[in-house]
């Protein structure tokens, strides 16, 4: 038992390590880790006992394939304790091979190395297999999982690969076998690595090409959302400006008028003056509400604090927005003219008993922080990011530039509905 006890390290420290590595690849099932470690011991139990047998004789030949009857039932018996679908796990069962089969021989050919060479194939394994597992663990394991995904691309030249391995190790005894064929286990060694390392190195490749061209096609998106939202925004802007340039008019006609009727009532003709207020509450044109400092986002508040009134719907605003901003007051008041019409039309589907109502609330302490509630059916669904979804082609435009400006300014942005209540705030 002793003089043997080299032999039985070594098929311990292989045995425990191929389970190791394929726990590293695979994608195990359960929680509880002790299914595995009894798989584990029983697996080691029957693989140690029939390899004493033959370490009695001194045939490495036999322990060799008695090893791989092991492997083909770990890959059998251990697949339902892992998540993989079938050929995943062919994938993995298949990479375990070959690295088995390489360190096997690596262990082999430079296990004299050491003083003793018995104990010198078991430091070299347990060195290789450690340094694989930790590979994966730390910079493949994710890569790896990809390369799982496209298995049917990959799977053939490590399959030939493994058969080539076969060619090599059978058709004698175990040791003649890897002595005479040292050059060529190196070179296949070699090319063994080489194509796993092209097989990630390929997958990385790609799926980062992927990464940027799907970040590229996200940037142009939200740049046609943006486009299209200002397209279809023209008209509005045009009734904007004029709305502030009335307004600038009035103030500026507002002004003379003071001065007439302050000099007409200082030279005591109180009667002219009253017939030039009566024909000013004649004749003038109706000043817009001011909201706001700033004048586009003014303007678009005006418009639609409009449409809200003829549709009886009660308007509270209350809003801090000055001329001077860190974003586009253009983009902005288109921002604020989305808001408010979704705001509009969810108030319009609402049943008559309902009270219509919308918050419009602006805060400016450095960032600007835009809230806006109304109420709300019970019907309003959000996607993946928490933005609510379109109820139909063709809609949803208006939401994805409010989405698309949040992100080009860095801002925040997150919808809520509680309690029959629609509520959306902006900070940017």
């Amino acid at each position: 038992m002793i003089e043997h006890f080299p032999d039985l390290l070594r098929a311990v420290t292989t045995d425990i390590m191929l389970i190791l590595l394929l726990w590293t690849m695979a994608m195990p099932k359960y929680k509880n880790k002790l299914v595995y470690f009894l798989a584990t011991a029983v697996i080691l139990l029957g693989n140690l006992s029939a390899n004493y047998y033959f370490y009695l004789s001194e045939n490495y030949t036999a322990v060799f394939y008695v090893d791989l009857a092991m492997l083909a039932v770990i890959g059998i018996v251990l697949k339902p304790l892992f998540s993989d679908r079938i050929m995943q796990w062919c994938f993995s069962y298949i990479t375990m091979l070959n690295i088995y089969a390489a360190i096997v021989f690596l262990s082999y050919a430079f296990r004299n190395i050491f003083s003793n060479p018995y104990y010198g194939t078991v430091y070299i394994r347990f060195i290789l297999f450690t340094a694989v597992i930790l590979i994966f663990r730390i910079w493949v394991s994710k890569l790896y999982r990809n390369v799982l995904d496209y298995w049917h691309i990959y799977i053939m030249p490590i399959a030939v690969l493994f058969a080539c391995f076969l060619g090599y190790f059978f058709g004698g005894d175990i040791k003649t076998m890897l002595t005479d064929n040292f050059i060529q286990l190196i070179l296949l060694t070699l090319l063994g690595l080489s194509v796993y390392i092209a097989i990630i190195h390929s997958l990385w490749t790609i799926t980062k090409q992927y990464a940027m061209r799907e970040e590229n096609q996200t940037i142009q998106a939200e740049r046609e959302y943006l486009q299209l939202a200002a397209d279809g925004m023209v008209e509005r802007i045009k009734l904007m400006q004029e709305v502030a340039e009335q307004d600038g008019r009035t103030a500026h006609d507002r002004r003379h008028f003071n001065r007439v009727l302050l000099e007409l009532l200082e030279q005591g003709q109180a009667d002219e003056a009253a017939d030039l207020l009566r024909s000013q509450n004649q004749d003038s044109p109706k000043i817009s509400k001011v909201y706001c400092e700033n004048h586009a986002v003014n303007a678009a508040v005006s418009h639609y604090a409009g449409i809200a009134e003829q549709s009886g719907i009660q308007m509270e605003i209350n809003l801090d927005i000055p001329n001077n901003l860190t974003v586009s007051a253009l983009e902005l008041s288109m921002v604020v003219s989305n808001l408010l019409e979704n705001a509009i039309n969810e108030c319009r589907k609402q049943p008559g008993n309902k009270d219509l109502y919308i918050r419009f609330i602006c805060r400016s302490a450095g960032r600007l922080l835009l809230e806006i509630e109304n109420p709300c059916g019970d019907n309003i669904s959000f996607d993946k990011n928490g933005y609510p979804m379109a109820e139909g082609d063709g809609n949803g435009i208006g939401s994805k530039s409010v989405a698309a400006f949040a992100k080009k300014y860095d801002g925040e942005l997150l919808y809520k509905v509680e309690n029959g209540v629609f509520q959306v705030r902006l900070l940017v």
